[in-house]
């Protein structure tokens, strides 16, 4: 599979799924792991922070950051209809100065974009096949915190693995979703120098902000 074809994503974060996503979040709010995640990056701090949401959606983390003291904000996703929804939703939280959207493959992106205090990765990367050149890449642009929300590695899970799988392939369509261990990612994230500040866990989620445990590099 090619990690770099956006289409994929086309077919599964199309049109009705993000009008949907924006309808709930404007009437509901952040989902749950999402919340968790903005809540605990929040405790760290995000005051004049700049963030790089990969696989953004909607654009739920920018915007809420950016309400909260952060500077700036670059969102990435692959999905086209879902950046133009975020697009929307920047521009009507009066946001749209403040976030710059791509559109495309964040590892192919990667040479476009700049480091950030803060880089996250909301239920991503459960939708990419190779976790370990995700991880790495997103953490070479991580200057302070990196915050990720991944499926936890159980029966559960692996079964909710098996079923969405199951439609995919019965649909022809090439898109999986995937549980990477979090052993694994978790362990690329410390030996680049972040140590572990929150955890918090759903059924079936696993929420974790990372926090640089040596001196935050300079802009």
């Amino acid at each position: 599979m090619n990690c770099c074809d956006t289409k994929r994503y086309d077919a599964v974060f199309g049109a009705r799924r993000a009008r949907a996503d924006l309808k709930r979040y404007r009437k509901k709010g952040p989902a749950r792991t999402t919340r968790l995640l903005i809540d605990a990056l929040k405790s760290v701090g995000v005051q004049h922070q700049t963030l790089l949401d990969i696989g953004g959606g909607i654009g739920v983390i920018p915007n809420e950051l950016l309400a909260a003291g952060a500077e700036s904000a670059v969102q990435v996703d692959a999905a086209e209809a879902f950046v133009e929804a975020a697009r929307e939703e920047a521009a009507r939280q009066g946001n749209a100065g403040r976030v710059q959207f791509l559109r495309g493959d964040f590892v192919a992106l990667a040479g476009e974009t700049e480091a950030a205090d803060i880089v996250t990765l909301d239920r991503v990367i459960c939708c990419y096949p190779n976790m370990e050149q995700l991880v790495t890449t997103s953490l070479a642009r991580a200057r302070r915190s990196y915050g990720i929300v991944i499926p936890r590695e159980r029966r559960l899970t692996k079964a909710v693995r098996m079923g969405i799988n199951l439609v995919f392939r019965i649909g022809r369509n090439p898109f999986r979703f995937y549980v990477h261990s979090p052993r694994d990612i978790e362990a690329l994230v410390t030996r680049a120098g972040f140590a572990r500040d929150f955890v918090s866990e759903t059924q079936i989620w696993r929420v974790v902000v990372f926090t640089r445990a040596g001196p935050t590099p300079a802009r």
